[in-house]
């Protein structure tokens, strides 16, 4: 081994643990980066040497040490098993939301739609008691607009809460389109860059971030291939191939549904099945139940008018005036309105003259099949839903956590073990630079002898 061996040995060792220690530095910087992936210097022994003759043995050649490669840690198993329970968590959380708003919105309190109702039997049950009372009947009537004003803020929220939806969809198509470009950037980045290099490690992690926001938001499949480039596919559309992405678009029809259609633009798009994953698949159940629970809440009005009618016109009043239509609706909740405005129009007494006869007739549009009890079930039900779907959301949310915890552990940031490594390597920095001094004192006395 010469001197100039010696220089080659510690130089080199000094820049190798010198680039390791700017991607521990780095590692530091981006511990709290969404999808960065810890990096390391993987060194090697240089295969230059000083000799010059056909004898100088490689084995004896002492070239000094070398970056081979920017090692990015990951695993693609534990990447996938993130992606899976991103996406079953997205579409958990976005039911969770807005199944919780639907039941605000079908409004249980004591200005419901419920409990007014049973307030308003309760004022024909007083009025019963004293028929000729003029305050209580007016009571009665404003007990009738109570419960027609709790029906159309139903039909509102509904309403609101479906336009809504839409709106959030639009928006999470339009970040699911972003990221496919994204992806697709990579992968042409991907493509052009070489293995085990700082561009090609930083590439793979816009990669596989674009690949997370995809999945979060769709149920697609992806397929790694040449290049580390990534492939996404949606049933049997092709979202991204390599550098060629297309786009997803969505569309609300009349009664609230979500449509989704892809392709280059939105004239050549074409139908694709509704998602069963992700946000945008929570987005399209909570559409249909808003649906749903809009169109119940319309048929309970309708039979609310049409039950009320019944026993209304069955009775007459106290002038012996038969009994007139009170209620009135239109295509939907909304438009449910009193016919009655003055009080002595309400007919009481039956068509025998009893004063308090039809009033007392009223039990025959309450129990079983009755709007009163229908709608105990149709908030029952959506209490059940809202009930699942967060004990749905909880575990959901325990798996991904999970998930990310254990991705986390091979490709996260550990402050502690980049200390470790650092201190390890600043040794090995130091040892180099010593080598050198070394060297130079070795040449600093050789010229001194001659």
């Amino acid at each position: 081994m010469t001197v100039s061996d010696l220089f080659l040995i510690g130089v080199s060792g000094a820049r190798a643990f010198q680039a390791a220690m700017g991607a521990i530095s780095n590692n530091i910087t981006n511990t709290e980066t969404p999808g960065y992936s810890r990096r390391t210097i993987e060194i090697k022994e240089s295969p230059a040497g000083t000799g010059t003759t056909i004898w100088y043995r490689s084995g004896l050649a002492y070239g000094g040490a070398m970056i081979n490669r920017v090692v990015r840690a990951g695993d693609d198993y534990l990447d996938g098993a993130a992606r899976n329970t991103a996406n079953a968590l997205a579409s958990a959380d976005q039911r969770a939301r807005w199944m919780s708003d639907i039941q605000t919105a079908l409004n249980d309190s004591s200005v419901g739609v419920g409990q007014r109702m049973t307030a308003m039997f309760s004022s024909v049950e007083r009025l019963a008691s004293n028929p000729t009372d003029t305050t209580l009947r007016g009571n009665l009537l404003f007990s009738f607009e109570q419960i027609n004003s709790a029906f159309k803020q139903s039909h509102q929220d509904l309403t609101t809460i479906s336009t809504s939806i839409g709106q959030a969809a639009t928006s999470d198509v339009s970040a699911l389109n972003d990221a496919l470009k994204q992806l697709a950037d990579a992968n042409e980045g991907l493509r052009r860059s070489q293995e085990g290099t700082a561009a090609h490690v930083s590439l793979l992690d816009s990669r596989d971030q674009a690949l997370m926001e995809i999945t979060k938001r769709l149920n697609v499949t992806v397929e790694i291939g040449a290049n580390d480039a990534a492939n996404v596919k949606y049933g049997s559309t092709d979202l991204v191939v390599n550098v060629d992405s297309i786009k997803v678009f969505v569309a609300q029809d009349s009664n609230g549904l979500l449509h989704f259609t892809a392709g280059a633009d939105a004239g050549t798009a074409t139908a694709i099945a509704d998602p069963t994953g992700g946000s945008l698949a929570g987005m399209t159940t909570s559409a249909s139940v808003a649906r749903d629970r809009l169109d119940t809440l319309n048929t309970l009005a309708q039979q609310y008018v049409t039950d009320l009618n019944s026993w209304h016109t069955g009775g007459q009043t106290a002038a012996g005036n038969p009994g007139g239509a009170l209620l009135s609706i239109g295509a939907d909740a909304s438009t449910i309105s009193v016919l009655i405005t003055d009080p002595a129009d309400i007919a009481g007494a039956s068509t025998s003259g009893v004063a308090n006869g039809n009033l007392l007739a009223v039990s025959s549009i309450r129990g079983t099949g009755s709007v009163e009890d229908k709608w105990l079930n149709f908030i029952s039900t959506q209490g059940n839903l809202v009930s699942a779907t967060l004990a749905e959301q909880t575990a959901a949310s325990n798996r991904d956590q999970m998930a990310q915890a254990a991705r986390a552990d091979v490709s996260g940031i550990n402050l502690d073990r980049e200390a470790a490594d650092l201190l390890r390597l600043q040794q090995a920095y130091q040892a180099s630079a010593r080598i050198v001094q070394v060297a130079n004192e070795i040449m600093q006395s050789l010229f001194a002898i001659f």
